[in-house]
């Protein structure tokens, strides 16, 4: 999304989704560390003024950031240190009819040049793919944990896409349609429900097997390279039962698609 420029030097972005649910569910969904964690990656929050929210998005890369405004069911508001300094991100929850709330995060930072829009108008772009797990949290999962199977690898190959969904099975994948991966690769059954255009390569799907919960695969290029990422959430205590199988399973598969660079 375009980056909203302001007189004072202060820049913003922002995304929301509408999801079901009454705010206190919400809430409990966006600004609760287990919450988070069953629909965006492994996070820890303290609720409070001056308390402190941790995100892991992999091996040494963690955001930390301290919590400046802390409004219970309605607004919170974090603040980091990145490129261009301090940066606030705001979260609300707006109450709607029929049982649904709109959430919004708002990132706003102080600039004088433009040379970190690009990156926030990418964080837009990635909270939408984010905002369809939540909302598929919400209508399916609502209010239970989530065991997280995170796992990447990195590719030279220009076709490095077609070499992790081919095989899958997931390369014709369309939306609202029953999948099956193939045989001979990391089991997964279920229903797809948001396959991206071949421009930004994604598919999230719906699982069934190999526990009921939630899969995101996606690809980012960097810069000569393709940063190829599979999150799964498996929830309840099936889900935690199977988490560690599931991971060395797709670790192995992973390994023999796309071997570690020396």
């Amino acid at each position: 999304m375009p980056v909203k420029k302001e007189p004072s030097g202060r820049r913003s972005v922002e995304a929301k989704v509408e999801v079901p649910g009454t705010p206190e569910e919400v809430w409990q969904a966006i600004a609760t560390g287990p919450g988070i964690s069953s629909w965006f990656v492994p996070t820890t929050l303290d609720e409070k003024v001056g308390g402190r929210t941790k995100s892991n998005f992999g091996p040494g890369m963690d955001s930390d950031a301290k919590i400046t405004v802390w409004e219970p069911a309605k607004r919170f508001v974090a603040e980091t240190h990145e490129g261009p300094g301090a940066v606030a991100t705001e979260w609300t929850v707006e109450a709607k009819d029929g049982g649904t709330c709109v959430v919004r995060v708002v990132h706003s930072w102080f600039a004088d040049t433009d040379d970190w829009d690009g990156q926030f108008e990418g964080h837009t772009y990635g909270w939408i793919a984010f905002f369809r797990n939540l909302r598929l949290y919400l209508e399916k999962f609502r209010g239970q944990s989530s065991t997280i199977v995170a796992l990447s690898a990195m590719s030279n190959d220009t076709n490095a896409w077609d070499r992790l969904v081919g095989p899958l099975g997931l390369a014709e994948a369309s939306a609202g349609a029953r999948f099956a991966t193939q045989a001979g690769t990391p089991e997964l059954r279920g229903i797809a429900e948001a396959v991206n255009p071949p421009q930004w390569p994604m598919v999230q799907l719906l699982l069934e097997h190999p526990a009921h919960g939630l899969a995101h695969l996606f690809a980012m290029p960097m810069g000569g390279t393709t940063l190829l990422s599979i999150r799964l959430y498996l929830y309840g205590d099936a889900g935690r039962a199977v988490a560690g199988h599931v991971e060395a399973d797709w670790r192995r598969w992973l390994d023999r698609q796309f071997p570690p660079q020396p």
